[in-house]
């Protein structure tokens, strides 16, 4: 989106120039009260009284000019108001003076971190899943942040919002909660949990973090931009079903583990039977007709795939050609 933030152009002073010279002013008003007090109490009354009133007028000038001191740290910035019109983003790092009646107010720019608590979705197939993010972001808009959100209604101290820098960004903060929370509950939507059948390729919320993770992003920066935010990054951090149906999902995933444990009991126990059909075979150890085959393959499979141990059996039979 198209960015309203430009830079402050107004008259901007040296912050310690101007410290001195309000310091000179304030001894200069001083000393001027003194000594329209002294010439008051002489014959010089007139001279006094109009001595006396400016000292107190520079020291009316003086307080007004002190309100244009500001100091700012690295990653911060002061929007600027001209009676009430949007006179551009300060942002350069130090101690400065500017016109005491424009209006400033702090905001910080720096990176911050949104752990958001899990919350209860239904996923793709209507599964209930608990799923959490960690966010991290920072205000790349100052004026959209300022001016197209409504910071005062959203803060816990609406008053101290355009003077407390904390406020403002408290304020930021709930708006990013909020916004977060219904992207990644429309994200999660899209995807089913986990691939119940193994053989669809879909993503799924648990096998596909990457792209998930890419969804999100671009999700909330979308519902971010309108504020000035930028996301920096984010993550998905926690993932579960939801307890009502964690116990019967743990059941069906063990089911399907067991299953999948069995074909490959029953695969590799067919591929040595033949193995021991064929080897007896070519090497001419014994011949078997095919009722002994049959045989055979039923007492290797069960040995082969039973749970316990198989408890040897010694045949003194013979075997019949």
């Amino acid at each position: 989106m198209e960015t309203k933030e430009f830079e402050f152009k107004g008259s901007v002073l040296n912050g310690f120039l101007m410290l001195f010279v309000n310091i000179a002013v304030v001894i200069l008003a001083i000393l001027g009260i003194v000594y329209s007090i002294i010439m008051l109490d002489g014959s010089n009354g007139a001279q006094g009284g109009w001595l006396l009133g400016g000292s107190l007028l520079l020291i009316i000038v003086n307080i007004i000019m002190w309100c244009g001191m500001m100091q700012l740290e690295p990653n911060e910035a002061r929007v600027t108001t001209w009676f009430g019109k949007y006179a551009g983003t300060f942002s350069e790092t130090g101690f400065f003076w500017i016109n005491p009646f424009y209006g400033t107010k702090k905001v910080s720019l720096r990176a911050r971190n949104l752990d958001a608590e899990p919350i209860k979705v239904n996923d793709k197939t209507g599964n209930p899943v608990m799923i959490g993010l960690v966010l991290v972001w920072k205000l790349k808009d100052t004026y959209k942040a300022l001016f197209e959100v409504d910071t005062q209604t959203m803060a816990a101290t609406p008053n101290a919002v355009g003077s407390d820098t904390k406020g403002l960004m408290k304020a930021l903060e709930s708006f990013v909660r909020v916004q977060s929370d219904a992207a990644l509950r429309q994200v999660a939507g899209q995807y089913a949990y986990d691939d119940e059948d193994s053989k669809s390729g879909e993503p799924t919320l648990r096998s596909s973090a990457d792209e998930i993770n890419e969804q999100l992003e671009q999700k909330l920066d979308e519902r971010l931009a309108l504020a000035g935010i930028e996301v920096v990054e984010a993550r998905i951090n926690y993932l579960a079903y939801a307890p009502e149906i964690a116990a019967v999902m743990l059941r069906r995933q063990q089911a399907s583990a067991i299953i999948t444990a069995r074909e490959k009991i029953v695969e590799g126990a067919v591929s040595m039977v033949k193995m021991a059909l064929d080897k007896l075979s070519s090497e001419e150890i014994v011949d078997l007709d095919d009722d002994k085959k049959a045989a055979m393959v039923s007492n290797l499979l069960v040995v082969l795939c039973g749970d316990d141990s198989a408890q040897p059996v010694v045949n003194t039979g013979t075997l019949n050609h």
